[in-house]
């Protein structure tokens, strides 16, 4: 049985890893080469990533990754989450460290872009929702701040390409990536003209476009010489890290209609389109059209995810307890239910730093009682992501026009299990959960799909069963839900 080898380079806000994928009879397995902890710096009072740090960490694994696979590799891709961008020079080198996306920086952009083009302008020319850390408000910021940087720019390189760019030495936009910065026309799927001419940016700065799926150059000799293999092809695929999630969602068309949940730091739920969708509906609910593989839209909406818990346990290791999410999914499975509401979208909650402190203060703002118990925290953090995620299925089924059947999670959040319960409840729908690893395995699967080794997407989603367990979460205590949301999500 011939086995292939992809090397897969998945990049997430918390930690980055590197993945070996080996594809043989219909079955997908991957193993780990390599895995480092991410996370911004604070250089000159702004939050940066730490570019040299994580490409130096990245090189390690891909080595490491050739070495198991004894050199014999058929590509290499990196997905990365979206916004976020990379300046470079007229010498081909990065600039300056890429801001990250939570930087201050952009506080007051979505008011100075509403004074050169209207909310439902850019709405129309773009399909995106609205959100400061959109690649649209950095560029603003910057053009606004740093206008010097932006004088001294080339190119500009989103997050994943970036780091291909640096591997094989082509610039590019893949396009699920690109898709994310606001900056696109979803409709035709190329820069929007109109963007950038109202808010004042340089098109010049955008590269080519490419789709998922596109073989965008080879590793460049000095790389190669590096890890000591040959020029091994470095392939685009949907290298926003929720469309290769999405890509290996292990959905059935046959069982009924479905939707997506790709979980961890963030939420995003949604549906595959084949176009975008762009109208009142989706304007007022804030529904996002991101570029998907395979000629798809993923028409989502963006949720504040699993980040407030995850401050909240930094911020219990810096006060001396170390708690696992193990433990503090068991002190919330025994907590009381329902003692407040914390909603996942509030501002101040979107912010690194002291999140105890900053849920105490919303929770006194809106007028409910303090909370000082750990696993009661945690369990209030957890209801209220579920019961936002209510009230997203109901503005999605409002949009396409028809009650989804089931619910498909992928991603790290799947592990929290009492979380994946609470969502079933309060859906009141099948929740079906798996893969963890979807991002790599999409990654490596859309590799295949380019590659020749994969016919479809249909295909690849297949593969993905047969290769992983799924578990399945049946809704509980329904009418209590019910109630529940009724009475905080107005």
């Amino acid at each position: 049985m011939t086995k292939i080898n992809y090397i897969a380079v998945d990049l997430g806000a918390e930690s980055g890893r590197v993945m070996i994928g080996s594809l043989a009879g219909g079955r997908l397995t991957l193993t780990e080469a390599h895995r480092f902890v991410n996370g911004p710096i604070t250089e000159d009072g702004a939050l940066h990533w730490d570019f040299g740090r994580t490409f130096g960490e990245i090189k390690t694994g891909i080595a490491r990754a050739v070495k198991m696979c004894d050199g014999v590799v058929a590509g290499i891709a990196v997905d990365s989450w979206g916004v976020d961008y990379g300046l470079i020079g007229a010498d081909g080198k990065l600039l300056e460290n890429p801001y990250h996306y939570r930087d201050g920086r952009t506080d007051d952009m979505l008011d100075e872009a509403f004074k050169l083009i209207s909310k439902r302008a850019i709405y129309e020319n773009t399909g995106l929702q609205f959100m400061a850390l959109n690649t649209a408000y950095q560029l603003l910021a910057c053009r606004l701040q740093r206008p010097e940087l932006l004088q001294k720019a080339k190119s500009l390189i989103f997050t994943a390409d970036l780091y291909a760019y640096y591997l094989c030495g082509s610039v590019f936009a893949e396009y699920s990536l690109a898709s994310t910065s606001q900056l696109m026309d979803m409709r035709s799927g190329s820069w929007s003209a109109t963007m950038f001419d109202k808010l004042q940016l340089p098109m010049e700065l955008m590269p080519k476009v490419v789709q998922p799926g596109t073989v965008v150059g080879k590793l460049t000799p000095e790389i190669a010489a590096e890890f000591g293999c040959s020029q091994i092809p470095v392939i685009a695929i949907g290298s926003h890290d929720t469309a290769s999630a999405v890509a290996a969602v292990p959905a059935d068309d046959s069982q009924g209609t479905w939707a997506y949940l790709s979980s961890g730091t963030w939420s995003l739920m949604g549906v595959e389109t084949p176009r975008a969708i762009i109208n009142d509906k989706t304007f007022e609910y804030q529904f996002t059209n991101e570029g998907g593989v395979e000629n798809t839209i993923r028409l989502l909406k963006n949720i504040m995810g699993l980040w407030v818990l995850q401050e909240c346990r930094r911020q219990w290791q810096r006060d001396g307890e170390d708690l696992s999410y193990g433990q503090i999914a068991k002190m919330a499975q025994e907590a009381e239910p329902f003692v407040a509401f914390i909603d996942p979208a509030y501002g101040d909650l979107f912010k690194p730093g002291d999140m105890p402190g900053r849920i105490q203060q919303y929770l006194k703002q809106t007028n409910q009682p303090a909370i000082t118990d750990k696993g009661q925290l945690a369990r209030a953090i957890l209801e209220g992501l579920a019961l936002k995620y209510r009230q997203v299925m109901g503005w999605l089924e409002d949009i396409v026009g028809h009650e989804i059947d089931r619910l498909h999670i992928v991603g790290g959040g799947i592990q929290n299990e009492l979380l994946c319960q609470f969502t079933a409840n309060a859906l009141d729908k099948t929740v079906v959960t798996g893969p963890v690893e979807a991002t790599a395995l999409g990654n490596i699967l859309m590799q295949a799909i380019a590659t020749g080794d994969v016919a479809s997407l249909d295909e690849a989603r297949k593969i993905v069963g047969n290769s992983y367990e799924l578990k399945t979460y049946s809704p509980a205590d329904t009418d209590v839900w019910k109630g529940k949301c009724d009475e905080y999500i107005k």
